[in-house]
């Protein structure tokens, strides 16, 4: 709902245009954005609220507690929704690329930072970019062979989407990562992975979805660094010796 235009509730709900927007109207919102901006603050207050209520049902349990139940459950879910054989491709086709660019804006940022970090320890060629137009630009210097890995919580950000849609528009393969089942993020790749919750509450977002993509990311290295194992085990030494020179030594 949340990650939807007023031409697909439009299509949903069998009424027009005009009847949307006058019905965000009779509830005193501007149109059909406020609407979507107001159910989110209303979805946001009635998860808090409902996870504290879910907290002191159980006896015994802190909010601690609650807090790394709700991370294990949310894991759990992550596992269910993408197969090994899935994975497997995802990381096949990461590991046979000439380049993987990710793109990535926002609170999911740091993820696709974070993986992109990781390739690179392992001697692959992978890059990003935290300026969004700087982002656009490499998506249209991608081409066949190369791999365009989009992470998005709810799938709808547009400068994610215009790119991976840039990028496959010029042949390279795209992927995504991406918390909302369906999704315009999912419409552009050619493998997508989920990470719970599958259908994203802006609520659960901070306090969930970056876990469950941090655990996707580093199941795709671990199987892309055990599938060239001598190769890894090679950039891992050789830039372990070097780091070494930049830690602290007590003496």
């Amino acid at each position: 709902m949340l990650s939807c235009s007023i031409s697909d509730f439009r299509r949903g709900a069998g009424a027009s245009v005009g009847s949307v927007v006058a019905f965000c109207k009779k509830l005193g919102l501007l149109g059909f954005a406020d609407f979507k901006i107001t159910l989110a603050g209303e979805l946001a207050q009635a998860g808090l609220s409902g996870f504290q209520k879910s907290a002191q049902a159980q006896e015994g349990a802190s909010l601690f507690q609650q807090v790394f139940e709700f991370h294990a459950q949310s894991l759990k879910e992550t596992l269910q929704l993408n197969s090994a054989s899935h994975l497997e491709q995802a990381a096949r086709i990461m590991r046979e690329a000439r380049r993987i660019e990710f793109f990535s804006t926002g609170m999911s940022y740091p993820v696709a930072y974070t993986a992109c970090a990781k390739l690179k320890l392992i001697g692959m060629n992978a890059g990003t970019e935290c300026d969004s137009h700087f982002q656009l630009i490499r998506a249209t210097q991608l081409q066949k062979g190369d791999v365009a890995f989009a992470i998005s919580c709810s799938g709808s950000t547009h400068e994610t989407v215009r790119c991976l849609e840039i990028a496959r528009a010029h042949k390279a393969t795209t992927l995504c990562l991406t918390n909302c089942v369906k999704s315009p993020l999912t419409e552009q790749a050619d493998l997508t992975l989920f990470a719970a919750p599958s259908e994203i509450k802006y609520f659960q977002a901070p306090l969930a979805a970056r876990i469950t993509q941090l655990a996707l990311v580093d199941t795709l290295f671990v199987a892309i660094a055990l599938s060239q194992k001598k190769h890894t085990l090679a950039q891992l030494q050789r830039a372990g010796i070097e780091l070494l020179e930049h830690r602290l030594i007590n003496t």
